[in-house]
């Protein structure tokens, strides 16, 4: 079954995605000054939290507007080279949104660790965001030039560098890929590599959490944990060096909706298990709660799930 198989479909769901990382960038920024001034603790680390699932939220956003962009190409009214610039800076602020959240996610395991501010981090947090926010900003803009003629000033448009471009930059990238035989291959490996280090990780807290290695203290596994988010982005990284490489392949392949579905609850993972206090307060031999079991049980099944649907990748639909 796959709800979102149909290009158009994936261009309904940008729809409802597009404007996510954008306002939520903008309640994360907010939120993250009022903390500032404030000098709470907890809304610094609900703030870093917000950034953490914006980034998650980030990928199908812009993913399903490279097939919103499959459908609207040959459109009549429709600008090519509006098209184009908004799909080149949301790659970029894509990017920028990635590392943000990256990064705050570090910042909520010092905080765990520290147990007081990672100042550096927060401030890092910051400059990222804002710049993020900025980025993010100028794509929804450059996306308002596509179905909206009375915004669609050619003047304007051509003085700010768009309209001699006709194809996205993503495009131009993508071929670079293909050019180069070695980068596949490379890919391929690093994005294993990734994949092996996150589950491994992810396998060994949450198999410690199930009631296994009992004389090991949590925090001592707990360490293991920005290990693991080094390999979920070095798969995002890789993942989406193919993406563009070949977008129709994965947007026609059920397969990849599913793995994206599935990889972006693997991510709420490493968020329970960083901000969460039951794991930490436990008694040495006490056992979870049956509904924190579940939670952390499925979390492996997720991640047996992701390699499932993407070892099935090139079985489905021929295209690979």
């Amino acid at each position: 079954m796959n709800p979102f198989g149909n290009p158009a479909d994936q261009a309904h769901l940008h729809l409802l995605l597009n404007h996510v990382p954008t306002i939520g960038t903008v309640l994360g920024v907010g939120l993250f000054l009022l903390a500032i001034v404030r000098d709470n603790d907890d809304l610094k680390k609900v703030s870093l939290e917000v950034f953490f699932i914006i980034a998650l939220a980030a990928l199908p956003a812009y993913m399903s507007g490279v097939a919103a962009h499959g459908v609207l190409k040959d459109t009549a009214g429709v600008s090519e080279a509006a098209i184009a610039a908004h799909q080149s800076a949301a790659l970029i602020a894509l990017a920028c949104m990635e590392l943000t959240g990256a990064v705050a996610w570090f910042g909520l395991w010092q905080f765990r660790r520290r147990q007081r501010p990672p100042r550096d981090t927060l401030a890092t947090v910051l400059a990222l965001s804002i710049v993020a926010l900025a980025l993010m900003a100028w794509a929804a803009n450059l996306g308002g030039y596509i179905r909206h003629p009375e915004i669609l000033s050619r003047a304007a448009f051509e003085g700010a560098g768009y309209a001699g471009r006709p194809r996205p930059d993503v495009e131009a990238s993508g071929e670079w890929v293909l050019a180069h035989m070695w980068m596949w291959p490379t890919g391929e490996t690093v994005h294993f590599i990734g994949l092996s280090l996150s589950f491994g990780v992810l396998l060994v807290v949450n198999l410690h959490l199930l009631g296994f290695m009992k004389n090991v203290p949590f925090a001592a596994v707990h360490r293991l944990l920005p290990w693991g988010i080094l390999g979920l982005a070095l798969n995002v990284t890789t993942g989406m060096m193919f993406f563009t490489g070949v977008p129709q392949q994965y947007l026609e392949n059920p397969a990849f909706h599913w793995k994206v579905f599935l990889l972006l609850l693997v991510g709420l993972n490493y968020l329970y298990l960083t901000v969460f206090d039951r794991p930490w307060v436990l008694a040495r031999g006490d056992r979870l709660p049956v509904t924190d079991r579940v939670v952390v049980a499925s979390s492996l099944f997720l991640w047996m799930g992701v390699m499932y649907v993407g070892r099935m990748l090139p079985y489905l639909r021929g295209s690979f």
